[in-house]
């Protein structure tokens, strides 16, 4: 039986200022956590059902990690999950101080991106286009949310996320590099050529888009046409739309 000292502060690591006090959270799933395993994360601690320590003995085998045996009910009452079968792990968070594109290399800018769903997918999406780095306004929502872990699928193990002032960021770094930016109103992202020299596609908040003060960095605005009478994009749908056409015309870096 879990203690109580632990169910505690897995609770705790729900709340992002805990999060951030003990710089850990929280990995659900078998899919995640598997992901998790196999990355170079810290892992504090595993929860574990008997069936899926018996599955992945092999994998569970080969990491000198502290691994708990719990029930299914245990683990549906510490979790985010309505459901959740399998396994609950709690890993130390990352550091990351500073992220640029390298030569060639696309990087995502997120502009106050609030919904977790949205932040989770768009990771998760960056990772299927070969997108390593995001770069996010102190707005957007904190990245080991837990609903944006379990939306990323295990991505977040790939995509680098980093949290800064844009305005100063793009100031100091972005002088040299197309920002392409998604409007409402722009060219035709159907007409639109991606340099080959790399640059920021820079996507906005839910429901004001790119605001102004990151807008004046914008080189090339850039809309996504609509055929039909949809109201708008999903941020997350939105920017599937803007990679694969990148993706059209420039191959990842080797």
């Amino acid at each position: 039986m879990l203690s109580k000292n632990r169910i505690k502060y897995i609770n705790s690591l729900k709340i992002k200022k805990y999060r951030q006090l003990h710089q850990s959270f929280i990995v659900e799933g078998a899919k995640s956590v598997l992901e998790l395993l196999n990355s170079d994360f810290n892992i504090e601690f595993l929860l574990v059902t008997p069936e899926f320590q018996q599955k992945y003995a092999s994998i569970l085998s080969t990491h000198n990690t502290i691994t708990e045996t719990v029930t299914v009910q245990e683990l549906e009452g510490l979790g985010s999950f309505q459901t959740n079968d399998s396994c609950l792990a709690v890993a130390k968070t990352k550091q990351i101080d500073f992220l640029s594109p390298d030569n060639l290399e696309y990087v995502l800018v997120l502009d106050d991106v609030r919904d977790p769903g949205n932040l989770g997918s768009i990771i998760r999406i960056a990772d299927w286009y070969g997108i390593k780095k995001i770069i996010c306004s102190h707005d957007t929502t904190d990245v080991y949310n837990p609903k944006v872990i379990a939306a990323s699928k295990g991505s977040f193990t790939r995509v680098d996320v980093f949290y800064t002032d844009l305005t100063s960021y793009l100031t100091e770094n972005a002088s040299d590099k197309p920002i392409i930016g998604a409007f409402l109103g722009g060219k035709s992202l159907y007409d639109f050529s991606f340099a080959q020299s790399g640059g920021y596609i820079v996507m906005g908040n839910e429901s004001n888009g790119i605001g102004q003060a990151v807008e004046r960095f914008v080189t090339d605005k850039i809309t996504i046409p609509r055929v039909g009478e949809a109201e708008s994009l999903n941020v997350g749908i939105a920017t599937a739309v803007m990679l694969d056409n990148l993706r059209r015309q420039i191959n990842v870096p080797s």
